[in-house]
Protein backbone atom coordinates (compact mmCIF):
# COMPACT_ATOMS: atom_id res chain seq x y z
CA UNK A 1 0.00 0.00 0.00
CA UNK A 2 1.35 3.21 -1.06
CA UNK A 3 1.83 6.48 1.14
CA UNK A 4 -1.11 8.33 -1.36
CA UNK A 5 -3.24 5.38 -1.50
CA UNK A 6 -3.39 5.31 2.80
CA UNK A 7 -3.68 9.04 2.95
CA UNK A 8 -6.96 8.71 0.07
CA UNK A 9 -8.40 6.28 2.15
CA UNK A 10 -7.64 8.21 5.26
CA UNK A 11 -9.25 11.37 3.76
CA UNK A 12 -13.04 9.14 3.63
CA UNK A 13 -12.90 9.42 7.45
CA UNK A 14 -13.20 13.26 7.24
CA UNK A 15 -16.04 15.14 8.97
CA UNK A 16 -18.36 16.75 6.55
CA UNK A 17 -17.73 19.96 8.05
CA UNK A 18 -14.46 21.48 9.48
CA UNK A 19 -15.36 22.27 13.46
CA UNK A 20 -12.04 23.51 14.85
CA UNK A 21 -11.40 20.94 18.19
CA UNK A 22 -9.48 18.92 20.17
CA UNK A 23 -11.72 15.95 20.87
CA UNK A 24 -10.58 14.15 18.06
CA UNK A 25 -7.15 14.20 18.32
CA UNK A 26 -6.67 13.61 21.24
CA UNK A 27 -9.01 10.42 21.41
CA UNK A 28 -6.57 8.83 19.10
CA UNK A 29 -3.55 9.78 20.80
CA UNK A 30 -5.28 8.53 24.12
CA UNK A 31 -5.59 4.98 22.14
CA UNK A 32 -1.77 5.23 20.58
CA UNK A 33 -1.05 5.71 24.40
CA UNK A 34 -0.13 9.36 24.12
CA UNK A 35 2.92 9.72 21.95
CA UNK A 36 2.73 13.32 22.63
CA UNK A 37 2.93 13.54 26.18
CA UNK A 38 7.27 11.61 25.20
CA UNK A 39 8.66 14.64 22.82
CA UNK A 40 12.13 15.78 23.20
CA UNK A 41 12.00 19.63 24.07
CA UNK A 42 9.23 21.62 21.73
CA UNK A 43 9.46 24.81 19.80
CA UNK A 44 5.35 25.42 18.97
CA UNK A 45 5.12 28.25 16.42
CA UNK A 46 1.77 29.78 14.96
CA UNK A 47 0.93 32.84 12.98
CA UNK A 48 0.22 33.70 10.14
CA UNK A 49 3.58 34.26 7.69
CA UNK A 50 6.99 32.90 8.18
CA UNK A 51 6.07 30.00 10.49
CA UNK A 52 7.68 27.54 7.90
CA UNK A 53 10.70 30.00 7.85
CA UNK A 54 11.06 30.39 11.59
CA UNK A 55 10.92 26.42 11.78
CA UNK A 56 13.87 26.03 9.06
CA UNK A 57 16.11 29.02 11.32
CA UNK A 58 15.34 26.84 14.41
CA UNK A 59 16.38 24.10 13.07
CA UNK A 60 19.29 25.09 10.92
CA UNK A 61 20.70 26.84 13.99
CA UNK A 62 20.13 23.57 16.50
CA UNK A 63 21.45 21.29 13.71
CA UNK A 64 24.69 23.33 13.20
CA UNK A 65 25.51 23.09 17.02
CA UNK A 66 25.06 19.41 16.62
CA UNK A 67 21.70 18.43 17.78
CA UNK A 68 19.23 16.16 16.82
CA UNK A 69 16.12 17.93 15.70
CA UNK A 70 12.43 16.69 14.78
CA UNK A 71 10.56 19.35 12.63
CA UNK A 72 6.59 19.20 11.48
CA UNK A 73 5.17 21.60 8.78
CA UNK A 74 2.55 21.66 6.62
CA UNK A 75 1.26 22.14 3.61
CA UNK A 76 4.22 20.01 1.68
CA UNK A 77 5.37 21.29 -1.59
CA UNK A 78 6.26 18.05 -3.51
CA UNK A 79 5.97 14.99 -1.15
CA UNK A 80 4.25 14.28 2.34
CA UNK A 81 7.31 13.37 3.72
CA UNK A 82 7.97 16.91 3.83
CA UNK A 83 5.77 17.84 6.65
CA UNK A 84 7.85 15.03 9.11
CA UNK A 85 11.41 15.24 9.15
CA UNK A 86 12.64 12.75 12.43
CA UNK A 87 16.26 13.31 13.58
CA UNK A 88 16.78 15.74 10.68
CA UNK A 89 15.83 13.39 7.55
CA UNK A 90 12.49 13.50 6.20
CA UNK A 91 10.52 10.16 7.43
CA UNK A 92 11.31 7.33 4.88
CA UNK A 93 8.14 5.93 3.12
CA UNK A 94 7.72 2.48 5.05
CA UNK A 95 8.31 4.23 8.49
CA UNK A 96 5.51 7.18 7.17
CA UNK A 97 3.00 3.90 5.94
CA UNK A 98 3.64 2.09 9.24
CA UNK A 99 2.11 4.90 11.58
CA UNK A 100 -0.18 6.32 9.10
CA UNK A 101 -1.74 2.90 9.38
CA UNK A 102 -1.38 2.39 13.06
CA UNK A 103 -3.17 5.56 13.77
CA UNK A 104 -5.85 4.30 10.98
CA UNK A 105 -6.36 1.06 13.01
CA UNK A 106 -6.39 3.23 16.31
CA UNK A 107 -9.05 5.64 14.83
CA UNK A 108 -11.44 2.02 14.27
CA UNK A 109 -12.98 4.11 11.76
CA UNK A 110 -14.21 7.68 13.69
CA UNK A 111 -14.70 10.68 11.69
CA UNK A 112 -11.16 12.56 12.26
CA UNK A 113 -9.90 14.62 9.70
CA UNK A 114 -6.71 14.84 7.52
CA UNK A 115 -4.38 16.87 9.62
CA UNK A 116 -5.71 15.63 12.57
CA UNK A 117 -4.72 11.98 12.08
CA UNK A 118 -1.57 13.00 10.20
CA UNK A 119 -0.35 14.61 13.43
CA UNK A 120 -0.95 12.05 15.64
CA UNK A 121 0.88 9.48 12.71
CA UNK A 122 3.81 12.56 13.22
CA UNK A 123 3.79 12.35 16.76
CA UNK A 124 4.19 8.54 16.97
CA UNK A 125 7.00 8.55 14.71
CA UNK A 126 8.39 11.75 17.06
CA UNK A 127 8.24 9.68 20.28
CA UNK A 128 10.19 6.68 18.88
CA UNK A 129 13.25 8.69 17.65
CA UNK A 130 15.46 10.08 19.72
CA UNK A 131 15.97 14.19 19.47
CA UNK A 132 17.18 17.02 20.86
CA UNK A 133 14.37 19.26 19.77
CA UNK A 134 11.26 19.34 17.81
CA UNK A 135 10.06 22.58 15.93
CA UNK A 136 6.55 22.31 15.46
CA UNK A 137 4.32 24.65 13.50
CA UNK A 138 0.59 24.57 13.78
CA UNK A 139 -1.66 23.85 10.75
CA UNK A 140 -4.60 26.54 11.02
CA UNK A 141 -4.60 28.68 14.42
CA UNK A 142 -3.70 27.60 17.15
CA UNK A 143 -5.95 27.10 20.09
CA UNK A 144 -8.24 24.11 18.86
CA UNK A 145 -5.03 22.86 15.95
CA UNK A 146 -4.36 19.56 16.17
CA UNK A 147 -0.66 20.17 17.71
CA UNK A 148 -2.30 22.13 20.27
CA UNK A 149 -2.56 19.08 22.20
CA UNK A 150 1.37 19.14 23.49
CA UNK A 151 0.76 20.30 27.32
CA UNK A 152 4.32 21.98 28.16
CA UNK A 153 6.46 22.83 25.23
CA UNK A 154 9.70 24.27 26.04
CA UNK A 155 8.82 27.64 23.82
CA UNK A 156 6.14 29.01 22.09
CA UNK A 157 6.78 31.17 19.13
CA UNK A 158 3.97 33.76 17.31
CA UNK A 159 4.95 35.26 13.79
CA UNK A 160 3.58 38.10 12.38
CA UNK A 161 0.01 38.35 12.24
CA UNK A 162 -2.62 39.17 9.04
CA UNK A 163 -5.61 38.90 7.71
CA UNK A 164 -6.23 35.05 6.35
CA UNK A 165 -8.66 32.12 7.30
CA UNK A 166 -11.30 34.65 8.21
CA UNK A 167 -13.59 31.47 7.89
CA UNK A 168 -12.40 30.16 10.75
CA UNK A 169 -10.52 32.89 12.76
CA UNK A 170 -13.08 36.19 12.25
CA UNK A 171 -12.09 38.96 10.02
CA UNK A 172 -10.26 41.43 12.50
CA UNK A 173 -6.57 40.99 13.70
CA UNK A 174 -7.44 41.10 17.48
CA UNK A 175 -9.69 37.82 17.14
CA UNK A 176 -7.09 36.15 14.64
CA UNK A 177 -4.97 37.11 17.34
CA UNK A 178 -6.19 35.71 19.98
CA UNK A 179 -6.40 32.24 18.21
CA UNK A 180 -2.79 32.17 17.40
CA UNK A 181 -2.27 32.89 21.37
CA UNK A 182 -4.21 29.53 21.90
CA UNK A 183 -0.86 27.99 22.06
CA UNK A 184 0.32 29.76 24.79
CA UNK A 185 1.07 28.02 28.18
CA UNK A 186 1.08 28.98 31.50
CA UNK A 187 4.56 29.91 32.25
CA UNK A 188 6.24 29.21 29.20
CA UNK A 189 7.98 31.86 27.29
CA UNK A 190 6.83 33.39 24.52
CA UNK A 191 9.03 34.50 21.72
CA UNK A 192 6.75 37.15 20.09
CA UNK A 193 8.06 38.28 16.40
CA UNK A 194 7.26 41.89 14.23
CA UNK A 195 3.52 42.61 15.27
CA UNK A 196 1.15 45.55 14.00
CA UNK A 197 -0.42 47.12 17.58
CA UNK A 198 -3.73 45.20 17.42
CA UNK A 199 -2.64 41.78 17.82
CA UNK A 200 0.56 42.89 19.70
CA UNK A 201 -2.15 44.29 22.61
CA UNK A 202 -4.16 40.70 22.43
CA UNK A 203 -0.72 39.03 23.16
CA UNK A 204 0.45 41.24 26.44
CA UNK A 205 -3.71 40.90 27.66
CA UNK A 206 -3.43 36.89 26.98
CA UNK A 207 -0.13 36.41 28.35
CA UNK A 208 -0.84 38.40 31.55
CA UNK A 209 -3.49 35.89 32.21
CA UNK A 210 -1.62 32.96 31.75
CA UNK A 211 1.59 33.95 33.30
CA UNK A 212 3.46 33.71 30.22
CA UNK A 213 6.97 35.38 30.39
CA UNK A 214 6.76 37.26 26.93
CA UNK A 215 10.03 38.27 25.10
CA UNK A 216 9.11 40.55 21.86
CA UNK A 217 10.75 42.36 19.16
CA UNK A 218 11.13 45.53 20.08
CA UNK A 219 10.69 45.37 23.55
CA UNK A 220 12.65 42.42 25.09
CA UNK A 221 14.72 42.09 21.86
CA UNK A 222 15.95 43.99 18.72
CA UNK A 223 17.02 43.64 15.43
CA UNK A 224 18.75 46.26 13.05
CA UNK A 225 19.69 45.85 9.36
CA UNK A 226 22.90 46.65 8.58
CA UNK A 227 24.91 46.76 5.02
CA UNK A 228 26.35 43.59 5.17
CA UNK A 229 23.69 41.86 7.70
CA UNK A 230 21.78 42.58 10.77
CA UNK A 231 22.10 43.00 14.40
CA UNK A 232 20.29 41.17 17.24
CA UNK A 233 20.18 42.88 20.60
CA UNK A 234 18.87 41.30 24.26
CA UNK A 235 19.71 42.46 27.22
CA UNK A 236 21.86 39.46 27.67
CA UNK A 237 22.88 38.85 23.81
CA UNK A 238 24.67 41.34 21.11
CA UNK A 239 25.53 39.49 17.39
CA UNK A 240 26.26 41.06 14.60
CA UNK A 241 25.63 38.96 12.20
CA UNK A 242 25.42 38.54 8.16
CA UNK A 243 22.60 38.17 6.06
CA UNK A 244 20.37 34.79 6.07
CA UNK A 245 20.85 32.39 2.89
CA UNK A 246 17.24 33.13 2.52
CA UNK A 247 16.43 36.24 0.21
CA UNK A 248 13.55 38.91 1.36
CA UNK A 249 14.09 41.60 3.87
CA UNK A 250 11.75 40.09 5.95
CA UNK A 251 13.54 37.36 6.13
CA UNK A 252 15.70 39.02 8.58
CA UNK A 253 12.76 39.34 10.83
CA UNK A 254 12.48 35.35 10.37
CA UNK A 255 15.64 34.78 11.36
CA UNK A 256 16.34 37.17 14.38
CA UNK A 257 12.83 35.83 15.75
CA UNK A 258 14.64 32.54 15.57
CA UNK A 259 17.37 33.84 17.60
CA UNK A 260 15.27 35.16 20.29
CA UNK A 261 13.88 31.51 20.26
CA UNK A 262 17.08 29.95 21.01
CA UNK A 263 17.87 32.33 23.18
CA UNK A 264 14.97 31.34 25.58
CA UNK A 265 16.56 27.50 24.58
CA UNK A 266 19.72 28.29 25.91
CA UNK A 267 18.39 29.92 28.94
CA UNK A 268 16.77 26.16 29.26
CA UNK A 269 19.90 24.68 29.20
CA UNK A 270 20.38 23.62 25.07
CA UNK A 271 23.83 24.37 23.63
CA UNK A 272 23.20 26.61 21.13
CA UNK A 273 26.75 28.50 20.64
CA UNK A 274 26.98 32.02 18.18
CA UNK A 275 28.86 30.20 15.73
CA UNK A 276 25.90 27.58 15.57
CA UNK A 277 23.44 30.60 14.94
CA UNK A 278 25.92 32.24 12.30
CA UNK A 279 25.85 28.67 10.40
CA UNK A 280 22.71 28.35 10.41
CA UNK A 281 22.34 31.40 8.68
CA UNK A 282 24.25 30.28 5.99
CA UNK A 283 22.83 27.08 5.41
CA UNK A 284 18.99 27.37 5.98
CA UNK A 285 17.08 26.16 3.33
CA UNK A 286 13.46 26.74 2.79
CA UNK A 287 11.86 25.92 -1.08
CA UNK A 288 9.68 28.40 -2.03
CA UNK A 289 10.36 31.64 -0.34
CA UNK A 290 11.87 33.65 -3.07
CA UNK A 291 13.51 30.72 -4.67
CA UNK A 292 15.73 31.35 -7.85
CA UNK A 293 15.03 28.60 -10.35
CA UNK A 294 18.44 28.06 -11.81
CA UNK A 295 17.48 24.80 -13.74
CA UNK A 296 15.16 22.22 -15.03
CA UNK A 297 13.01 22.70 -18.38
CA UNK A 298 10.91 25.89 -16.98
CA UNK A 299 14.41 27.46 -16.11
CA UNK A 300 16.07 26.13 -19.09
CA UNK A 301 13.32 27.50 -21.50
CA UNK A 302 14.34 31.27 -20.74
CA UNK A 303 16.98 33.24 -22.84
CA UNK A 304 20.21 34.13 -20.99
CA UNK A 305 19.81 36.91 -18.46
CA UNK A 306 16.32 36.21 -17.77
CA UNK A 307 15.50 34.83 -14.10
CA UNK A 308 12.92 32.71 -12.73
CA UNK A 309 11.94 32.65 -9.10
CA UNK A 310 8.78 31.21 -7.01
CA UNK A 311 7.26 32.10 -3.92
CA UNK A 312 4.34 30.23 -2.15
CA UNK A 313 3.31 33.83 -0.78
CA UNK A 314 -0.67 33.83 -0.67
CA UNK A 315 -2.42 37.01 1.51
CA UNK A 316 -2.09 41.02 1.07
CA UNK A 317 1.36 40.60 3.69
CA UNK A 318 2.77 38.47 1.26
CA UNK A 319 1.98 40.98 -1.82
CA UNK A 320 3.31 43.54 0.56
CA UNK A 321 6.65 41.44 0.90
CA UNK A 322 6.94 40.21 -2.42
CA UNK A 323 6.56 44.41 -3.47
CA UNK A 324 9.35 44.93 -1.09
CA UNK A 325 11.58 42.95 -2.85
CA UNK A 326 10.59 44.25 -6.51
CA UNK A 327 11.53 47.41 -5.35
CA UNK A 328 14.64 45.67 -4.40
CA UNK A 329 15.44 44.49 -7.70
CA UNK A 330 14.01 47.49 -9.16
CA UNK A 331 17.29 49.74 -7.92
CA UNK A 332 19.47 47.08 -9.04
CA UNK A 333 21.69 48.40 -12.04
CA UNK A 334 20.41 46.76 -15.48
CA UNK A 335 17.01 46.13 -13.56
CA UNK A 336 15.42 43.57 -14.93
CA UNK A 337 11.28 43.97 -15.79
CA UNK A 338 9.16 41.67 -13.66
CA UNK A 339 6.13 39.62 -14.89
CA UNK A 340 4.16 37.85 -12.55
CA UNK A 341 3.10 34.58 -13.27
CA UNK A 342 0.09 33.89 -10.38
CA UNK A 343 -2.57 31.09 -9.76
CA UNK A 344 -4.72 31.50 -6.50
CA UNK A 345 -7.05 29.71 -4.38
CA UNK A 346 -10.52 30.47 -4.31
CA UNK A 347 -10.54 31.10 -0.20
CA UNK A 348 -7.97 33.95 -0.62
CA UNK A 349 -7.99 37.29 -1.50
CA UNK A 350 -6.36 37.55 -4.89
CA UNK A 351 -6.83 41.36 -5.12
CA UNK A 352 -5.32 42.25 -1.63
CA UNK A 353 -2.54 40.01 -2.36
CA UNK A 354 -2.11 41.72 -6.25
CA UNK A 355 -2.59 44.79 -4.81
CA UNK A 356 1.03 45.90 -3.71
CA UNK A 357 2.63 44.14 -6.71
CA UNK A 358 0.54 45.96 -9.32
CA UNK A 359 3.07 49.04 -9.72
CA UNK A 360 6.10 46.95 -9.99
CA UNK A 361 5.10 44.37 -12.33
CA UNK A 362 4.75 44.88 -16.28
CA UNK A 363 1.99 42.73 -16.67
CA UNK A 364 0.73 39.30 -15.12
CA UNK A 365 -0.24 35.67 -16.62
CA UNK A 366 -3.00 33.96 -14.38
CA UNK A 367 -3.02 30.32 -14.54
CA UNK A 368 -5.27 28.17 -12.38
CA UNK A 369 -4.23 25.72 -9.58
CA UNK A 370 -4.10 21.78 -10.18
CA UNK A 371 -6.11 19.77 -8.10
CA UNK A 372 -7.80 22.97 -6.15
CA UNK A 373 -10.62 25.19 -5.56
CA UNK A 374 -8.81 28.09 -7.86
CA UNK A 375 -10.03 30.52 -9.69
CA UNK A 376 -10.07 30.39 -13.44
CA UNK A 377 -7.28 32.20 -15.22
CA UNK A 378 -10.22 34.70 -16.70
CA UNK A 379 -11.65 35.81 -12.49
CA UNK A 380 -7.84 36.11 -11.40
CA UNK A 381 -7.40 38.03 -14.34
CA UNK A 382 -10.30 39.86 -13.05
CA UNK A 383 -9.37 40.73 -10.14
CA UNK A 384 -5.68 41.92 -11.16
CA UNK A 385 -7.51 44.25 -13.66
CA UNK A 386 -9.23 45.38 -10.52
CA UNK A 387 -6.14 46.38 -8.68
CA UNK A 388 -4.31 47.86 -11.98
CA UNK A 389 -2.85 45.02 -13.65
CA UNK A 390 -2.90 44.01 -16.36
CA UNK A 391 -3.37 40.43 -17.38
CA UNK A 392 -3.86 37.78 -19.57
CA UNK A 393 -5.22 34.16 -18.86
CA UNK A 394 -2.64 30.97 -19.17
CA UNK A 395 -3.84 27.03 -19.25
CA UNK A 396 -0.43 26.49 -16.99
CA UNK A 397 2.54 27.91 -15.88
CA UNK A 398 4.27 26.45 -19.13
CA UNK A 399 2.05 28.29 -21.24
CA UNK A 400 2.22 31.36 -19.47
CA UNK A 401 6.16 31.13 -20.12
CA UNK A 402 5.80 30.61 -23.45
CA UNK A 403 3.53 33.79 -24.21
CA UNK A 404 5.98 35.77 -22.42
CA UNK A 405 9.00 34.32 -24.39
CA UNK A 406 6.41 34.97 -27.76
CA UNK A 407 5.70 38.86 -26.75
CA UNK A 408 8.21 40.10 -24.42
CA UNK A 409 11.44 41.15 -25.88
CA UNK A 410 14.59 39.24 -23.45
CA UNK A 411 15.82 39.83 -20.79
CA UNK A 412 13.18 39.91 -17.91
CA UNK A 413 12.63 38.29 -14.46
CA UNK A 414 9.32 35.93 -14.10
CA UNK A 415 8.10 35.76 -10.61
CA UNK A 416 5.68 32.71 -10.51
CA UNK A 417 3.87 33.23 -7.02
CA UNK A 418 -0.34 33.32 -5.43
CA UNK A 419 -0.20 29.53 -3.83
CA UNK A 420 2.00 26.85 -2.23
CA UNK A 421 0.47 24.08 -4.17
CA UNK A 422 0.95 26.09 -7.31
CA UNK A 423 4.69 26.60 -6.21
CA UNK A 424 4.81 22.35 -4.97
CA UNK A 425 3.40 21.94 -8.47
CA UNK A 426 6.19 23.71 -10.17
CA UNK A 427 8.84 22.29 -8.44
CA UNK A 428 7.87 18.88 -9.13
CA UNK A 429 7.43 19.58 -12.82
CA UNK A 430 10.81 21.62 -12.92
CA UNK A 431 12.82 19.20 -11.06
Amino acid sequence: MTTDAILARLMTLHPRVIDLELTRIQRLLDALGNPERRLPPVVHVAGTNGKGSLVAYTRAMAEAARLRVHAYISPHLVRFNERIRLAGSLIDDLELEAVLEECELANEGEPITYFEITTAAAFLAFARHPADLLALEVGLGGRFDATNVVRRPAVTAVTPIGIDHTQFFGDTLSKIAHEKSGIFKPGVPAVIGRQRAEPAAVFVQDAAALDVPLFRMGHEWHVTPANDGFRYQSPSLSLDLPRPKLVGAHQLDNAATAIAVIERLRAQGLRIGDEAIRKGLETVDWPARLQQLTRGPLADALPPGCELWLDGGHNEDCGLVLAAQARTWAQEPGALPLYLVFGMLTTKDAGGFLRPLARHATSARAVPVEGHASYTPGEACNRADDVGLHCLPAASVPDAIEDLLANVHPPFRVLICGSLYLAGTVLAKNG
